[in-house]
């Protein structure tokens, strides 16, 4: 089923919960844990700041295939 969007609807669900909630949600987890763990504090700042990107370039990408979705039944 079209959905009117670039993305396909499944795609754009995974993209839309991971970047919603996965890549926050482990970066939040590595910045918390890394210190306890001993790790090294530049590495996880890098592991942080690399998650966090991640899940704005899929928030971005979610914004793109909104803003060109064709309306239902459109062109």
């Amino acid at each position: 089923m079209d959905n009117g969007y670039i993305l396909p609807d499944k795609v754009y669900k995974v993209l839309k919960w991971a970047g919603v909630i996965v890549f926050p949600a482990l970066a939040t987890f590595v910045g918390t844990v890394a210190p306890a763990w001993g790790m090294e504090p530049a590495l996880s700042d890098a592991i942080v700041t690399t998650l966090n990107a991640v899940g704005t370039l899929f928030g971005a990408v979610l914004v793109v295939s909104a803003a060109t979705a064709k309306p239902e039944g459109g062109e």
